[in-house]
């Protein structure tokens, strides 16, 4: 069985059995993961318009540790990787896939839920990137108060969103503060996961600096501080970059 490596390719190719295969090269527009036993075809689909991505993977779907890389359409069209590799943290208990730009593989045996403690595996829009003071960027900045909350409340009309708790009637009895007493979030980046806001179907997901003993986020992808601000200071809005989170053994 093949496994596909970063080469001029015009497709990106899972298949059954074991035998997956990842190309960020020439136009990488399909990723195709064959069920064999039902026919069916789950597809995950890179836009043209998008010139960056960042390719998140681990060992497994139950590992916490991973690696980030960035990568750039150059002229000609073709993938670049974009500066060294980054440790990152994700969900203490793994991945799992999540709500984005992809389907659920039929026999998906791990899909993100409230309070699993697994980050959304597949592939996402960003949202904005975030922080406590201003930022310029080349992409949305948000500077975030106390007061602005990301509700986890799966009852609340504002679940998964970001809102400024003094401009609403409170309707949710849990969420997260967007500014907290530590320097978690002191930048990060929203990821588009469950956009259309589905209860019970993972909430508030992030990318922020990861706490100093490196231990598994509630499933977020968590990094240095250094690492976030370059990342935030790569993104342009006009690339549309995505998120690309699998583990190895969904993509070699």
């Amino acid at each position: 069985m093949r496994t596909l490596t970063f080469i001029a390719l015009s497709a990106i190719i899972f298949t059954a059995c074991q035998a997956t295969g990842l190309s960020l090269a020439y136009d990488p527009t399909t990723i195709k993961r064959e069920v064999e036993q039902n026919n069916k075809v789950t597809k995950i689909t890179i836009p043209k318009s998008t010139k960056q991505l960042i390719k998140v993977t681990t060992k497994d779907w139950n590992s916490k540790d991973g690696e980030l890389q960035r990568y750039e359409k150059d002229k000609n069209g073709n993938w670049i990787k974009v500066g060294e590799s980054i440790k990152i943290v994700l969900g203490r208990n793994g991945l799992a896939w999540g709500l984005g730009l992809h389907d659920i593989p039929v026999d998906a045996k791990y899909i993100k839920k409230e309070g699993d403690g697994r980050s959304p595996a597949g592939l996402f829009e960003l949202g904005n990137g975030f922080g406590y003071k201003n930022f310029k960027i080349n992409f949305p900045y948000e500077k975030y108060k106390r007061t602005d909350h990301c509700v986890d409340d799966s009852h609340s009309k504002y679940y998964n969103t970001i809102i400024d708790s003094t401009k609403v009637k409170k309707d949710y009895k849990s969420f997260e503060h967007m500014r907290l007493r530590n320097n978690l979030y002191k930048y990060g980046i929203t990821v588009k996961h469950n956009p259309l806001n589905i209860p019970q179907s993972g909430s508030c997901i992030f990318m922020h600096i990861k706490n100093k003993r490196g231990t598994g986020t509630a499933g977020c992808t968590a990094m240095s501080q250094k690492s976030i601000i370059t990342i935030l200071k790569w993104l342009d809005k006009e690339k549309s970059p995505l998120l690309l989170q699998l583990p190895k053994s969904e993509i070699d």
